[in-house]
């Protein structure tokens, strides 16, 4: 995909929310779980289905726990953006509100239980 389409790809509506979801999470390595909570206008599968376009794009990717590290009611799958994809999206100035982005979600007063439990479950690469 050339340049200007791939702008065009991650743009998209959903891609893109999805996107700053990554950005502005505490860890920049959400849930499947947080991500569809975050995106409540649009169904499960749309979320899954765009989430795994952005991997194929290399702008997104999946990382999960080692075996040791899961833990029975966590998640253990996470997405974060590429090293590629990140270079991408501040390359065309579309990391500008990143820290927008974090603040906002700092604001979210009314989280469910579970993300809030999810939010705070290990991530791969935490000690």
């Amino acid at each position: 995909m050339e340049s200007r389409e791939l702008v065009h790809f991650v743009t998209q509506q959903t891609r893109f929310a999805l996107i700053n979801n990554i950005l502005q999470h505490p860890e920049q390595l959400p849930s499947m779980y947080e991500l569809e909570e975050l995106n409540p206008s649009v169904s499960d599968a749309t979320v899954y289905k765009h989430i795994q376009k952005l991997i194929e794009a290399g702008i997104v990717s999946e990382v999960a726990l080692d075996d040791d590290q899961r833990r029975q009611g966590y998640p253990w799958k996470f997405y974060g953006l590429t090293d590629e994809g990140r270079a991408f999206l501040e390359a065309h100035n579309l990391l500008a509100a990143e820290e927008t982005f974090q603040q906002i979600y700092e604001t979210i007063t009314d989280k469910p239980e579970k993300m809030v439990k999810y939010e705070n479950a290990a991530r791969p690469g935490d000690a």
